[in-house]
């Protein structure tokens, strides 16, 4: 039977419809004992590139200034003609602008309720800001699949 591979890819406007339109963003980065550290993340879209913040003295921080190769996946879905998916094979771009970090942070709490700390703002987000750091991901590889396009079938 011939590959259905080519049928499922999701196109460069459905990516960036899907990374808009996403939620939870799981994040790899390669750990001290070899084995992958990952994360769940809350992420914007800023210029076509992934970012979001966390803690400077984080276990993925401390990965990512060894290894600065990241991996994230979004994907949705039950059934497996509902599933969908994308992973972003790329570098992580550490930003420790507390400025920056205060932007970033202000998007994420504009996309997500209940942030923790206030952030609607980039102001709000300054004092929270000084302890985190964007990373931005820098693709070197995208794949997805869209099991929608199938009709149901396998």
């Amino acid at each position: 039977m011939p590959s259905r591979r080519g049928q499922i890819v999701l196109t460069t406007d459905e990516q960036e419809r899907f990374l808009e339109d996403g939620w939870t963003l799981q994040v790899a980065s390669n750990g001290p004992s070899g084995y992958p550290h990952l994360a769940a993340m809350w992420y914007v879209v800023i210029d076509g590139l992934v970012h979001f913040t966390t803690f400077g003295k984080s276990q993925k921080i401390l990965n990512l200034r060894r290894d600065p190769q990241i991996t994230a996946m979004l994907e949705q879905g039950r059934a497996y003609e509902e599933l969908q998916g994308l992973v972003i094979q790329g570098q992580a771009e550490l930003d420790e602008d507390v400025e920056a970090t205060a932007k970033v942070m202000s998007l994420v709490a504009n996309k997500y309720s209940g942030m923790p700390v206030p952030a609607e703002t980039p102001e709000d987000a300054l004092p929270a800001a000084a302890k985190r750091i964007v990373v931005r991901i820098r693709p070197d590889k995208i794949y997805s699949w869209d099991h929608t396009k199938l009709g149901g079938r396998y």
